[in-house]
């Protein structure tokens, strides 16, 4: 028995597990101003306030952020719920085929960093994967901090906040509805407020030049069985809006590109703040635990998570293949052959709606930027501030703690099962310290945004 006992305790001791028969002592804290030095790109003095948008003229004016943040919590632009599981219940937004039940704010919940926490996952809990009119196949981003973007989506569609908002309307499982019912009812609720900063609004309500549409035909309508669905009110119908003059589908575009704009000065608005990694780096020792500095060493040593989370925000605003193959997601399988920026961002490129368009407010370069990266198989890296509060990860929302994240990415990914060129490679971390890094992402959670940003207003 002891010939067997002796090695497997010096086995154990060589793993960390035992010394001289005692457990072993955790690995010493770094050198604070070390450390500092290591973090002090992360983490300014203040954090920078959103940058100028030259797309949107509008974009720090308080009365555009002011209906915009009505127009973000507003479910009325919605149509046709087409799911099944819309069931009325609490994870819900309504019952199929009820209309004007969804808003940007049922998926981006405000009280809940701005991210879906109300979608049912597989397992009982939250997933982010969204139930709108229908199920999404990608996670619910959060919005914090979203103006220090200036590529959006998982795959780099968009350009701008005000264009992103054609994405969710016109989106059959998320809005369901159309740009030409927007603009209707925009005059019909909010024609004083928009006209006093856009101007005079057309007459979307004279149905001898516009079409007339009600809610259940915002946008794609019910199928029955065996039956194609049909669109109202979009690029493509071949009715409703293909069938408007020149000069009038140009107005209904550009009434919900001002929409956009003003949710664009909205969103300006919403940051995650100043977190305890923050207060360590300026001076106070005990803002972060031992562990959390650790894991602070490692995120930029080490692990080398810099590579890709940096900047003030923890994002390099690229595109990453990160190896992830796709599993089902509450009632849904994600697509394992989802393509990500090298299609996203080659329809932003074509978009009369991008940032070179007629209805941007002024080109700083952004789609030159993006040009370069559509990689197969990519996805943008998301922004660590707040990141402990997500209740999913992933672009899929396949993975549901940061555990299994700091695990995935030790792991250098999934052998196989997705496009493109995995980027990653094995870190080759010990418990201790993915435990660590785990720490440190939760040191960096911030107040979030005021309380008054986080309803209708």
């Amino acid at each position: 028995m002891k010939l067997g006992v002796l090695p497997l305790r010096l086995a154990l001791a060589a793993m960390g597990i035992l010394a001289c028969g005692r457990p072993a002592s955790p690995p010493a804290k770094p050198d604070p101003a070390e450390l500092r030095a290591l973090l002090s790109p992360l983490s300014p003095e203040t954090l920078p306030p959103a940058p100028p948008d030259v797309t949107n003229r509008f974009a720090d004016d308080p009365h555009a952020a002011a209906l915009g943040q009505k127009l973000f919590f507003d479910p009325g632009f919605s149509g046709v719920l087409i799911e099944g599981d819309n069931d009325g219940s609490i994870h819900t937004l309504g019952v199929m085929r009820q209309t004007g039940r969804v808003s940007c704010a049922g998926c981006h919940v405000g009280t809940a960093g701005f991210l879906d926490n109300r979608s049912m996952g597989g397992s009982g809990g939250p997933a982010q994967a969204s139930l709108a009119a229908g199920w999404t196949l990608r996670r619910t981003p959060s919005l914090l901090d979203v103006a220090h973007s200036k590529l959006l989506g998982w795959d780099g569609r968009r350009d701008s906040t005000w264009s992103q908002l054609f994405s969710p309307l016109e989106n059959t499982d998320e809005m369901n509805s159309s740009r030409l019912f927007l603009a209707e009812q925009l005059r019909s609720t909010y024609r004083g407020e928009y006209e006093l900063l856009f101007g005079l609004m057309p007459a979307f309500d004279d149905n001898t030049r516009f079409p007339q549409l009600s809610a259940d035909r915002a946008g794609c309508t019910f199928p029955m069985p065996n039956q194609p669905s049909t669109c109202h009110g979009r690029p493509g119908d071949h009715a409703e809006y293909d069938g408007l003059s020149g000069p009038d589908q140009v107005a209904v575009t550009q009434a919900v590109v001002n929409a956009g704009k003003a949710v664009g000065a909205y969103l300006r608005k919403l940051s995650c703040g100043q977190s305890r990694m923050d207060a360590f780096v300026h001076g106070d020792d005990s803002a972060m635990s031992a562990a959390e500095q650790r894991g602070a060493a490692l995120f930029t040593g080490k692990a080398n998570c810099t590579s890709c989370h940096s900047g003030p925000f923890l994002s390099d605003e690229k595109f990453h293949n990160v190896g992830l193959h796709a599993v089902t997601v509450s009632v849904i399988v994600n697509d394992q052959n989802d393509p990500g920026a090298s299609i996203g961002i080659a329809a932003l490129l074509a978009d009369p709606l991008n940032s070179r368009g007629r209805f941007s407010d002024g080109n700083d370069g952004r789609l030159e930027t993006a040009a370069v990266q559509q990689t197969l198989g990519a996805f943008r890296t998301p922004k660590l501030r707040c990141v402990a509060r997500r209740p999913s990860f992933m672009h899929t929302a396949q993975i549901d703690s940061l555990e299994e994240v700091v695990a995935f990415f030790d792991a250098g990914g999934h052998l196989g099962g997705y496009p493109g060129q995995n980027e990653l490679h094995s870190l080759g971390l010990v418990a201790q310290e993915r435990s660590d890094l785990v720490a440190f992402l939760h040191a960096l959670d911030g107040s979030g945004p005021s309380v008054d940003l986080q309803h209708a207003p």
